[in-house]
């Protein structure tokens, strides 16, 4: 797998029933990286007042974070895809606008297709 760049965003991955989806993801070494991106994803006024930005995080010393944001469960789907990829000393973050209808477990699969979507524009 191709490691992230500093700092990558796509917008409009997933729609459905009014709710959207965004990825994004970068290179952090250390957990304060971790709240740097964090913090510089939220100056963003649209980013901080997003419903969830789900995230995790894999350093190269081992180091594992997540954190669902309230959509239960989302931050450990993000750190498996990370684990399965290999990908370390990188965030991912997907972000979620509620769109005013529940989705169920259809959330978990846009977190799912939104991760892929950064994956594959990697490769």
């Amino acid at each position: 797998m191709a490691e992230l760049p500093d700092f990558v965003q796509h917008l409009g991955v997933v729609s459905d029933r009014g709710s959207k989806y965004a990825v994004s993801g970068g290179r952090v070494r250390s957990q304060a990286d971790i709240k740097a991106f964090l913090k510089r994803l939220k100056r963003t006024k649209k980013f901080a007042k997003a419903t969830h930005n789900t995230w995790a995080a894999r350093l190269a010393d081992g180091t594992e974070a997540k954190n669902d944001d309230g959509e239960g469960g989302a931050g450990m789907i993000i750190l498996q895809m990370m684990q399965r990829e290999g990908l370390e000393d990188a965030i991912i973050i997907v972000t979620r606008w509620y769109g005013g209808t529940h989705l169920g477990g259809d959330r978990f699969r846009h977190v799912k297709t939104s991760v892929q979507h950064l994956f594959d524009q990697l490769d």
